[in-house]
């Protein structure tokens, strides 16, 4: 974790993945809070291709900050709280 470098639109996906629903619009088949959100909806937030958002969702998922939920062809995104409150716990305590 400490090797990836901090990329800004990551910080901006983990804050509007804190309130979902105040920052994507509705899906039809999933709930915001819930299941998360997709590729696409974050793709579209950040104004670039949904390759990129993939990559950098992709990451954070591997770095145990989201957790990935496959609902029929797609893939959902959400934060685990308990995974970024530990992380937190670490750097507070000067790790």
């Amino acid at each position: 974790m400490l090797r990836t470098p901090v990329n800004e639109r990551r910080l901006h996906i983990l804050e509007w993945l804190k309130e979902p629903s105040r920052h994507f619009p509705p899906q039809r088949r999933a709930d915001l809070v819930e299941d998360g959100v997709t590729a696409d909806t974050v793709a579209a937030k950040l104004g670039v291709d949904r390759r990129v958002a993939d990559t950098h969702l992709a990451l954070l998922a591997d770095l145990g900050l989201l957790r990935a939920k496959r609902i029929r062809l797609r893939t959902y995104y959400r934060r685990d709280e308990m995974r970024i409150a530990e992380v937190a716990r670490m750097f507070e305590k000067g790790w």
